[in-house]
């Protein structure tokens, strides 16, 4: 039975009651159903998914409470192309986004919006990103004619009754309108508008641009707010790494793509580091708040995992595994017979299934199994390395906050920043390189800030004075900053550091110099350990490869630093000058 939309609406929010209701005259809804998060709701969902077709069951026994879904083939990954800041100002979106004038953009949207869910239902999502009555926690509304999108909404944040009494009578809340339309590559745009705290996003029913509780709320609206509000919102795990003796220390940490993000936050230590345990709080995003005690504290706030699927397997993530055993959707991977699933990185493939796209594969088959972006929607409560503190409400304070790298040989294993404008610098300059495996040469260097290149919602420059400013408030109590890199390379092209559960090593030596302890050297790029200070033991390393593992060669770095200095020149005159001195100072350094 289709929802009613002649029911009262569950809330007396006069602005929020006025958005649905002229979204609605734009969008023309057969019906509006207002979401309350429940069981039912759910069930009742899920039914109408798998009559139209949006969603496939899976085999019950095997997968109880799991999914498929498969998208439209032009409609699988986020456009960047396509993903504007809108802000009034041009040059307060600054030169690493693009940018749409604010009337001009919601006159071409409101066209393409205008009659767009005729014949279907609008849902309306009031959510929380953060856990109900923590200080971090942000309100949103989306509004979606997707059934896929409300169920996926459900896992990912904490969505109903729930987020409107928080909201009350008169709270702030994100507006997220977003719309399938026709599903048309040429019509689909996902529009930031910080200055209004809105989102528009249509033509796309892909997770990146569908959620925008996600990376659209929670990072580029977020960034936006954090800056105006005196807070942080970073694309960052979140870990707690607990000693034999039971103390934990919290870390959080950014990685650009495909270097072993998800893989930190659910790291399961080495048998040869007996009584460590590592908590998993978050996988891609915090938040970042300075406590009451003058600290930086930390929350992630998604419900769930929005996570790849290629690669991952129970060797490189069993806690990944683990999480989507039950309860879970899987969209453009493989589809088995026997009603699994499955993608490339996993073992014992399939004798035949339908893939991403459809069509019948085989292990012969020249086709992917599953799209390369194919993902899985999984319960946070999933995960067996779940930590206790992952939905309190203040946060878990920060000892430490690492910036990691793919580099085959500028940077380190570890290096621990002079100090936290110094580390600034060198999240700033994050970059991540191509290698050709066989001959171990350079390709490609990649800046990307902070992990945070397609999502700081306004002006770069400005982005990297409010991290300055940040660090000024937190004076001595700052968490300490280092660089990471799991992926140095010989001369021949191989790794030279076994990465996965090993790098929780290189985590404990970070965590020894957050307690005052830890011997270091002093190089070019900061503090690096010597290596007797690093736990090695099993490892079988020689000392030429540990020797290799830490070095900072200065001869290596000059396309770097040629490199650096460009993407400074491109941010313009709002890049503080403190950055511009730390470069100079590297600069030195290495000469």
């Amino acid at each position: 039975m289709r929802p009613s939309a002649a029911a009262p609406p569950p809330t007396q929010h006069a602005e929020l009651l006025a958005w649905v209701n002229e979204s609605a005259r734009m969008c023309r809804p057969d019906s509006i159903h207002w979401c309350d998060g429940s069981e039912e709701e759910k069930n009742r969902l899920t039914r109408e998914c798998l009559a139209s077709g949006e969603l496939e069951e899976l085999n019950q026994e095997k997968l109880p409470g799991c999914y498929y879904s498969r998208s439209d083939v032009n409609d699988v990954a986020r456009t960047e192309d396509l993903t504007f800041i809108c802000t009034r100002n041009q040059a307060d979106a600054g030169p690493t986004n693009n940018w749409s004038d604010p009337q001009e953009t919601y006159k071409k949207l409101a066209d393409i919006f205008k009659d767009s869910m005729r014949g279907r239902t609008m849902y309306v999502i009031p959510f929380i990103m953060g856990p109900a009555g923590s200080p971090f926690k942000k309100i949103g509304v989306q509004i979606t004619d997707s059934r896929y999108v409300t169920l996926n909404m459900r896992i990912m944040t904490r969505m109903g009754r729930i987020a409107l009494r928080e909201l009350g009578s008169d709270g702030e809340f994100t507006r997220c309108l977003h719309g399938k339309a026709d599903l048309n590559p040429k019509r689909r745009f996902i529009c930031h508008f910080p200055e209004d705290n809105t989102i528009w996003s249509v033509g796309s029913a892909y997770g990146g641009n569908a959620l925008l509780g996600k990376k659209c709320m929670a990072l580029r609206i977020g960034s936006y707010l954090g800056k105006t509000q005196g807070w942080m919102a970073e694309h960052m795990l979140i870990i707690g790494v607990e000693n034999p003796q039971g103390k934990i220390h919290y870390v959080a940490a950014a990685f650009p793509s495909q270097c072993g993000k998800t893989n930190l936050a659910m790291l399961i230590p080495p048998k040869s580091l007996p009584g460590y345990k590592v908590w998993t709080l978050g996988d891609d995003i915090a938040w970042l708040r300075i406590g009451p005690d003058g600290r930086l504290w930390a929350q992630n706030p998604e419900a769930g995992f929005f996570g790849v699927a290629p690669g991952t397997n129970y060797q490189t993530n069993y806690n990944a595994m683990a999480s989507v055993q039950k309860n879970s959707y899987f969209t453009n991977v493989l589809k088995t017979d026997e009603g699994t699933v499955w993608w490339e990185g996993m073992d014992n493939p399939p004798k035949h299934g339908l893939n991403w796209a459809g069509k019948d594969w085989t292990p012969e088959s020249t086709d992917k199994a599953a799209h390369p972006n194919a993902r899985f929607t999984a319960p946070a409560e999933n995960c067996p390395s779940l930590s206790p503190e992952w939905d309190a409400p203040s946060g878990v304070p920060l000892s430490a906050i690492f910036f990691g790298a793919r580099r085959a040989r500028v940077a380190p294993l570890i290096c621990e920043s002079f100090n936290w404008q110094h580390g600034v610098f060198l999240g700033a300059t994050m970059s991540s390189e191509t290698t050709a495996a066989a001959t171990g040469a350079v390709g490609v260097i990649r800046r990307d800030p902070m992990a945070m290149l397609p999502f700081i919602g306004y002006h770069v420059g400005d982005y990297f004075a409010h991290w300055l400013a940040m660090g000024e408030k937190l004076g001595g109590k700052a968490p300490k900053i280092f660089h990471v890199n799991w992926f140095r390379r010989d001369a021949g092209g191989k790794f030279i550091w076994p990465g996965f559960g090993e790098n929780l090593r290189a985590v404990l030596w970070a965590i020894d110099r957050c307690e005052g302890k830890g011997k270091a050297k002093e190089t070019p790029m900061g503090h690096v350990p010597t290596p007797d200070s690093l736990n090695l033991q099993g490892l079988n390393l020689s000392p030429e490869t540990v020797d290799a593992l830490l070095k900072v060669d200065p001869k290596d770095w000059t396309e770097d630093l040629a490199d650096q200095r460009r993407f400074f020149d491109k941010v313009g005159d709002r890049l503080p000058e403190a950055l511009r001195q730390e470069q100079e100072a590297f600069a030195k350094r290495l000469a």
